[in-house]
C-alpha cells in the first residue's frame, strides 16, 4: 500500500538505512533529525505514518506524540516508536503517549515494521473512507457566533468559508446568513442578488428540495463559495418565517458538503437546535474584559445545552484592536482552550471589506492569511473527526 512515511531519528545512518529499505518498498520518505523538526514536516506534509526513534535529543518521544495527538492535522496519523530499548516501561509509557506500536530494533525489525506500517495504513484507510461516508450523507455544519457585537463574526466566517473552499476546492461550501435583523455578509462579499433567507424561507416545503438549494444559491466568484443571503432590512427581517430555518438548514446539508452558519450574537429559539446539532461551534470574541466575561457566560450556558468542549473552537480576534487581555488571560477567565488569535490589522480588515475582497487574496503575504488558512484546516480537521467518531 504505497504512502508517504515520516522517519525521526537523530542518528543519520540509522535514518538513511531505515529510508532506503522503506524506499525500496515504494513508499515516499521524509526525514527529520529532530523532533521539531519533525513536527514541523508532520504537520506541512501530513504523512501517513510516522516513525519516531525515542532517542531524541530537543524532545522526548512522549512529548512527540503528546504534540501530535493534541492537533487535528495529525490526532489520527498512526506512530510507531522504534527503539533500541527493550525495556517495557519505555513502551508502556510510549503507548499512553499516543504511539500506537513500539517496535525493538532487532534483526528482524524490518520486516517486523513492514507488517506494522501495512497493518496500521489500512486500518487509518478504514477510518478516512468512513469519514467521507459521512460527509457524503450529510454535509458539516459549522457555528459562527459570538457574545457581543463588533467582534468580526461575520466578515472571519466569510473568509474562512474562502479558505475552506481552497484547502477543498472538489467540496460544495455555502455560508448562510442567519443575523437579524439586517444580514452582515452581503455587505462584505458584494452580493447583489436577489435571493435571500426571508424569500427562500416564504417558498413552500415542496419547492425547496436539496436539489433546488443546490441550484439556486449563487457561488460568488472570488470567495468560490455559494450564500444565503440574509435579511436585507429590518422590515423584511420581521417578514422572516422562523419555523422553517431548521428545515432549510437540514436540506442545505444534503446540498453541500460544509454549511457555515452566522448566527451573530443570536441565541433565540431558532438559533439553539442549529448550535446543538452543529459539528463545530465558533465562539469569536475580541480582547476587551466586558466580552471576554460574557463570551464566559455563553460558553457556560452552551454547556448546558450539550455542547462540548472538544466541538468548540474559539477565535480570540485581535484585528479590531490592540487594548485587552492576552490570550493566556483571556483563557483562565473562559476556562476553554483559544484554538485561534487573529493578529492586530490596522485598517487592513475594513479595507478588504469596503472593496469584497477576500483577505487572503487583497494581502496573500499577511501574517493573517496564514492564520485564517490555518484555523479553516484545524476546524476541518476537528470537524470531520468527530463525525467519524
Amino acid at each position: 500500500m504505497p504512502g508517504s512515511i515520516l522517519i525521526i531519528d537523530g542518528d543519520l545512518i540509522s535514518r538513511h538505512y531505515l529510508g532506503r529499505a522503506l524506499n525500496n518498498e515504494g513508499y515516499h520518505i521524509l526525514q527529520a533529525a529532530s523532533g521539531k523538526e519533525g513536527l514541523i514536516i508532520a504537520w506541512r506534509d501530513r504523512p501517513n505514518i510516522v516513525i519516531v526513534d525515542p532517542v531524541i535529543t530537543d524532545l522526548t518521544a512522549e512529548q512527540l506524540a503528546t504534540r501530535l495527538r493534541s492537533d487535528a492535522r495529525t490526532v489520527k496519523t498512526p506512530l510507531i516508536a522504534l527503539s533500541s530499548d527493550p525495556q517495557p516501561g519505555r513502551a508502556q509509557s510510549c503507548k499512553l503517549a499516543g504511539f500506537n506500536e513500539y517496535l525493538v530494533k532487532t534483526p528482524q525489525a524490518i520486516p517486523s515494521l513492514l507488517e506494522t506500517i501495512s497493518r496500521l495504513m489500512g486500518a487509518n484507510a478504514v477510518i478516512e473512507n468512513d469519514v467521507k461516508v459521512a460527509v457524503k450523507e450529510a454535509g458539516l455544519s459549522f457555528v459562527f457566533m459570538s457574545a457581543k457585537g463588533g467582534t468580526g463574526t461575520s466578515s472571519l466566517c466569510a473568509n474562512i468559508a474562502m479558505n475552506i473552499k481552497q484547502i477543498r476546492p472538489d467540496a460544495r461550501v455555502v455560508v448562510v446568513d442567519l443575523v437579524l435583523p439586517i444580514g452582515s455578509i452581503a455587505g462584505i462579499v458584494g452580493y447583489q442578488g436577489d435571493k435571500d433567507l426571508v424569500s427562500i424561507a416564504q417558498l413552500p416545503p415542496s419547492e425547496t428540495s436539496p436539489e433546488f438549494l443546490r441550484k439556486a444559491l449563487m457561488e460568488l466568484a472570488i470567495w468560490r463559495f455559494h450564500l444565503l443571503a440574509g435579511s436585507p432590512d429590518p422590515e423584511r427581517g420581521n417578514q422572516l418565517v422562523v419555523g422553517r430555518i431548521s428545515e432549510l438548514v437540514s436540506g442545505l446539508k444534503s446540498a453541500y458538503d460544509f454549511v457555515l452558519l452566522d448566527l451573530g450574537r443570536s441565541l433565540s429559539h431558532f438559533c439553539l437546535p442549529l448550535i446543538e446539532h452543529a459539528d463545530l461551534v465558533t465562539l469569536v470574541m475580541s480582547t476587551d474584559l466586558s466580552t471576554i466575561t460574557l463570551t464566559k457566560t455563553v460558553w457556560d450556558y452552551l454547556q448546558t445545552r450539550g455542547v462540548k468542549a472538544d466541538s468548540t473552537y474559539i477565535i480570540m480576534n485581535r484585528s479590531i484592536g490592540l487594548e485587552g487581555l492576552s490570550k493566556p488571560e483571556a483563557e483562565k477567565i473562559i476556562g476553554i482552550p483559544i484554538k485561534s488569535a487573529m493578529p492586530y490589522l490596522g485598517g487592513n480588515f475594513a479595507l478588504a471589506n469596503n472593496q469584497h475582497q477576500p483577505y487572503s487574496l487583497k494581502f496573500p503575504k499577511d501574517t493573517a492569511s496564514i492564520i485564517l488558512k490555518d484555523a479553516a484546516q484545524q476546524m476541518l480537521d476537528i470537524a470531520i473527526r468527530l463525525r467519524a467518531a
